[in-house]
């Protein structure tokens, strides 16, 4: 004989009630995190295509170097003469 040891003796229709229980408390629990997400998920899709508003966005970005863009280059010049049909060849 083993060293087999029974603390509990629990009918077998106790064992099920307790493990739909805990299943129904744990599906319970998964409908209520998934219901929250949804929401917040809906909420978040709403916010972003909500229309805009004139000056109550802020525009991020910029030139690193705006100056550099005062005075075309020679490649700019022949690029843009190349695009306009202007190629002197």
């Amino acid at each position: 004989m083993g060293l087999c040891v029974r603390i509990f003796v629990v009918d077998e229709s106790t064992t099920r009630t307790i493990a739909y229980a805990i299943f129904g408390i744990s599906f319970a629990v998964m409908i209520y995190f998934i219901a929250k997400q949804a929401a917040q998920n809906r909420k978040s899709f709403v916010d972003d295509k909500a229309p805009k508003i004139a000056g109550a966005d802020t525009l991020t970005g910029g030139a690193k170097n705006p100056q550099q863009f005062d005075e075309p280059d020679d490649d700019a010049l022949d690029e843009m003469a190349k695009l306009l049909d202007e190629d002197d060849d």
